[in-house]
């Protein structure tokens, strides 16, 4: 079994999908890994740190998808623009692929790896159960985007984020609001804190309240009473709630969007673009100098003024629409997702065999196709446009 590492080509990625300690461990209960010459460089993993693990360094990707039996990425195949193909026709028939896929919204290269035979699986698509906790790549990079918002935003705000006792007397802390309390909200509202700044947060689920406090933070609420199956769903994401609700919720976050010198925004509803949350009119009411990081920016943000990729200035308010935080941060970026790869291939792999058990929930669900078949229900009927039984 040969497991194939290729460098990555999407632009501004950094990350890897496998480092060298990982590649030890795999090495070592004998399975054969393949470098691609350059691929852990933009993480700081030189070749020579890989061959000491016991990987093989192949010199171009084209070797690379050639030998490889299963190859691992980062981000989902694209167009290779120097070898004019694109990365899934590198891949041969009949081999595997893991990755982060986004295949609800990415029909076109679902069918491809669909025409090329190809098995892939999606990092994404990690069903939300105890026993795949390790597998869970999208919390790891959540929390790396929630640590690095904080950060570009202390470092554009014109304030101390401390409070601080100086010879110039008493300098007040910076206030923080933080839109969305999942992994990568509660992730921002800690470092806030560990920064000293006064932290507020804001979630339409009333179960995180504790671990908000718990973070020593404010929990914000709307005044109206939600119960916890119309806020969210099985996996304990965030569902779209009434007009009623987002009415208030509005008015919430006018008033409190007035009163912080930062807002982190983090919402997003799985399948459907980012709700709108922070209007003009509230960027507006923001006190000149104050910034916003839009986590949600690549499924359309949550601030109607976020340009995604872009940093801009609104109304005297920095607005951050970056996209792929997490390879601003790519040392342990590449170290938490190459362990999240690991618990799935020794998932996946027994005996230095790849092992199908179509009965368990993770193979299932992370398995987007296979021998020329959709696996995957929700993403069969949205490529597909089939009637499939409700998941």
């Amino acid at each position: 079994m040969k497991i194939g590492v290729p460098k990555e080509i999407m632009f501004a990625e950094t990350r890897v999908a496998l480092i060298p300690e990982t590649v030890k461990q795999l090495t070592k209960s004998g399975l054969e890994v393949l470098v691609e010459s350059g691929a852990g460089e933009g993480a700081f993993f030189m070749d020579s740190v890989y061959q000491d693990a016991g990987a093989k360094i192949v010199p171009d990707a084209t070797a690379l998808f050639a030998e490889a039996d299963l190859v691992v990425k980062v981000q989902k195949p694209i167009f290779n623009e120097k070898l004019g193909k694109h990365e899934v026709e590198l891949l041969h028939e009949g081999s595997y692929l893991v990755a982060f896929l986004q295949p609800m919204t990415n029909s076109d290269l679902v069918k491809r790896l669909l025409n090329q035979k190809v098995t892939s699986f999606s990092m994404d698509a990690v069903p939300r159960i105890t026993r795949a906790q390790k597998l869970d790549a999208l919390s790891s990079m959540s929390t790396v985007a929630g640590y690095k918002a904080v950060l570009l935003a202390a470092n554009a705000s014109p304030k101390f984020f401390p409070m601080l006792m100086t010879a110039a007397g008493t300098i007040a802390p910076a206030r923080v609001f933080v839109i969305g309390a999942g992994v990568a909200g509660l992730q921002a509202i800690a470092t806030a804190r560990r920064l000293g700044a006064v932290v507020e947060a804001f979630d339409t689920r009333p179960v995180v309240k504790e671990q908000v406090e718990s973070l020593g933070a404010k929990f914000v609420e709307v005044d109206m009473k939600v119960d916890k199956t119309q806020a969210e769903d099985k996996g304990g994401y965030a569902k779209e709630l009434s007009e009623e609700f987002y009415k208030k919720e509005m008015e919430v976050l006018h008033k409190k969007a007035s009163e912080s010198d930062v807002i982190i925004t983090t919402a997003l509803i799985p399948g459907k673009p980012a709700p709108c949350l922070i209007t003009e009119e509230m960027v507006k009411a923001m006190k000149p100098g104050s910034v916003i990081v839009d986590l949600a920016s690549e499924m359309g943000g949550n601030c109607a003024l976020t340009e995604p990729g872009k940093e801009v200035t609104k109304h005297g308010v920095t607005i951050f629409g970056f996209q792929n935080i997490p390879a601003l941060v790519p040392f342990h970026a590449s170290q938490m997702y190459s362990r999240n790869m690991y618990s799935f291939l020794t998932h996946l792999i027994r005996d230095q065999k790849i092992a199908l058990d179509w009965s368990d929930e993770i193979t299932a669900e992370m398995c987007i196709t296979h021998a020329g078949e959709i696996k995957n229900k929700a993403v069969k009927k949205l490529v597909l446009g089939e009637s499939v039984e409700a998941i």
